[in-house]
């Protein structure tokens, strides 16, 4: 499923894959959410609520692009550099373009909406 991610007036096309986590994210679409920076790795969000697991991995290891669920804070995470394998961290699917928006220090404000 291809999705929109409007940040900061441009727009950031991504592709999820077709995990039950992916699926259960697209369910809450559209949605809003201020993105935090996190670790100088990645950009994160807290979500509405969890989304599922059901036949996820272990964890993953992700990689500048990767959008994905951490499970034990219950949050979105879009990784804009390569990070370590982490337990609990189930991939979701990967920004098509744009990563190096997302490379600012502070909040930003992010709109998220399946598109065409």
């Amino acid at each position: 499923m291809k999705i929109c991610l409007e940040l900061d007036g441009k727009n950031l096309p991504a592709t999820l894959n077709d995990s039950a986590a992916a699926r259960d994210l697209a369910a809450l679409l559209p949605l809003t959410l201020t993105l935090k920076d996190y670790a100088a790795t990645e950009k994160i969000s807290d979500l509405p609520r969890g989304l599922s697991t059901t036949a996820a991995p272990a964890g993953t290891k992700p990689a500048s692009g990767d959008i994905a669920f951490y499970a034990p804070w219950g949050n979105l995470a879009i990784f804009y550099r390569d990070a370590d394998y982490a337990a609990g961290l189930i991939k979701l699917g990967q920004l098509d373009d744009g990563v190096a928006e997302l490379r600012g220090a502070g909040p930003m404000n992010v709109t998220i909406t399946a598109c065409d």
